[in-house]
């Protein structure tokens, strides 16, 4: 059941989540149909200046890039399984050259406390407010496999955001049943 999850009781797989099932990173202003979305698959859950965050990454040649450093918020939304061909088709064309998100078959709907988007068909939605941001530097990479991921040198930018809002399947996400 989809409701709202107090964030002492959220509970979520970390790593099975990013690694292997993945985020929906909406970022904008879903009023105003100016919103971009892309699937991630490399972000964290934790505690940061005694709040709840979340940490995505970004590279600056996505087209969610703009439109997550013009916008305060973004969310993270989680999908069913049967969502995965959606995901794939949100990860891998870009917003700049048509309606990627028609394409996929997922509905935006509002999320109920900042302007990007929720998803009809998500079964967890995470809704974030920007508190930081930080470029990656090469010259602070102490392992030489993270500079392999970067064979463009294009560097992603790394945002932290307050989580706000948690609404999910009570089932998956919840340690409250």
């Amino acid at each position: 059941m989809i409701q709202e999850i107090s964030i002492n009781n959220f509970f979520v797989s970390t790593f099975h989540q990013w690694d292997s099932s993945w985020f929906l990173l909406s970022c904008g202003d879903l009023a105003k149909n100016d919103f971009n979305c892309m699937t991630v698959a490399w972000g964290g859950f934790g505690n940061m200046w005694n709040l709840p965050i979340t940490m995505v990454v970004v590279r600056p040649t996505r087209y969610t890039y703009t439109f997550i450093n013009r916008y305060q918020d973004f969310t993270l939304c989680a999908f069913p399984e049967k969502h995965r061909s959606a995901l794939n088709i949100l990860g891998s064309q870009s917003g700049r050259d048509g309606d990627k998100l028609s394409l996929s078959g997922l509905t935006a709907q509002p999320a109920a406390q900042v302007s990007a988007p929720s998803y009809v068909e998500a079964e967890l939605c995470v809704e974030c407010r920007k508190l930081y941001w930080q470029d990656f530097l090469p010259e602070n990479f102490l392992d030489a496999r993270i500079e392999q991921k970067y064979p463009d040198k294009d560097y992603h930018r790394m945002f932290f955001g307050e989580i706000v809002a948690l609404k999910g399947d009570t089932k998956k996400f919840s340690r409250e049943k």
